[in-house]
């Protein structure tokens, strides 16, 4: 029987630092645009704390029952995130947003994203093989029978297409093979492999090869394909070291693109200056570190893998967003975890970060 004792409150201190912080930017990037498309300034905020609501709910109850059980249910979860996957290209089912189709929709009701329920789903099932096949991967046969579940995804989201998401899950492919101590030999070739198939994703579709050259040179296309990341690099430009000033931001007004998605960092960085952003960015690398440290005194296996999982979609993805947004990477379209607008990415996060406290609640003390 599991020994539970308190949780990592420092871990839970730091989701709701994040969360709350969300909530306030949200609150102030996405006003015009709200009373512009409906008509409400709160619209977007309020609908976070809707879906902020159920997050919590889903929070709690990954928190409280035994992590253990989550192993049981990785196939189904799987199998079902899976279907979803597919049911985006399902006439009448999926929906699209700009070149993508990624949502499902329900009626008139609500869409969701089944790739945000996906990096829950895959992240479990896949904590699941390596605690039970570890040993497997000391040859290429064991590597392409745990491959199997992430080339699944990959096919999915190449198909969508969905090239920002997909390198989220190669990063957590790579990031939990490095943890189960796969010889480097095979984790080289998987990340030169990965490598080699985003070029060749870039090359393969000319709008992704111009946003690869705007990426190199921002300054050639500040109209088109470059308005993007020149209205970002403005922003965060324009706010200096102590920013504009909370609720001050000029770009929010209909010239930054996706202010409630994608490009809120650029509204933090703008409003808040750079002190507020650099301070942002440190709180990812402890909340990394305190996820680290969970993952090493994880009573198990699949609990260390499970928390190294979660951890690494977080601060991965956070940090693709922002390096995106300041020109370090390529525009990804990947939102920022717990501070951009999106329903079923809240929901999903703070599931997975009520896992983290669960692993928390056992680990070796």
């Amino acid at each position: 029987m599991p020994r539970f004792h308190k949780p990592d409150f420092i871990f839970i201190i730091l989701i709701a630092a994040f969360v709350v912080f969300g909530l306030i930017m949200l609150a102030s990037a996405t006003g015009p645009l709200g009373f512009q498309k409906f008509g409400s300034s709160f619209y977007f905020l309020k609908r976070q704390l809707i879906y902020g609501a159920i997050g919590l709910a889903a929070f709690l109850i990954t928190a409280k029952i035994d992590y253990h059980k989550f192993a049981k249910l990785a196939w189904p979860i799987f199998i079902l995130a899976a279907l979803l996957l597919v049911a985006v290209f399902i006439p009448g089912v999926g929906a699209s947003f700009g070149k993508t189709r990624s949502w499902v929709q329900v009626g008139s009701l609500f869409s969701f994203q089944p790739a945000e329920i996906m990096k829950l789903a895959f992240i479990m099932i896949t904590a699941h093989w390596l605690a039970d096949h570890r040993d497997d991967l000391n040859n290429w046969l064991g590597v392409i029978k745990y491959l199997a579940f992430p080339a699944v995804v990959a096919v999915l989201l190449i198909l969508q297409p969905d090239i920002g998401t997909l390198t989220i899950f190669g990063a957590i492919t790579l990031a939990l093979l490095f943890v189960a101590n796969i010889p480097w030999k095979y984790l080289l070739t998987l990340l030169a492999l990965g490598l080699g198939g985003l070029a060749v994703a870039i090359v393969s579709a000319p709008y992704r090869a111009r946003r690869f050259m705007t990426f190199l040179h921002p300054e050639l296309d500040p109209q088109g394909i470059g308005y993007h990341i020149n209205q970002a690099l403005l922003a965060i430009g324009s706010g200096g070291i102590f920013g504009l000033g909370y609720g001050h931001s000029r770009q929010k007004y209909q010239y930054l693109p996706e202010v409630n998605a994608d490009s809120i960092f650029a509204v933090i960085g703008e409003e808040l200056g750079f002190i507020f952003a650099a301070a942002f960015v440190i709180f990812l690398f402890i909340l990394l570190a305190r996820g680290i440290k969970i993952a090493k005194i994880a009573p198990d296996a699949f609990g260390r893998y499970l928390v190294i999982g979660i951890i690494v979609w977080i601060t991965v993805q956070s940090f693709v967003n922002i390096a995106a947004m300041v020109g370090l990477l390529p525009l990804t379209g990947v939102p920022l975890p717990f501070v951009s607008a999106g329903g079923t990415a809240l929901v999903a996060v703070l599931a997975a970060a009520g896992m983290v406290v669960n692993v928390s609640r056992q680990t070796r003390v």
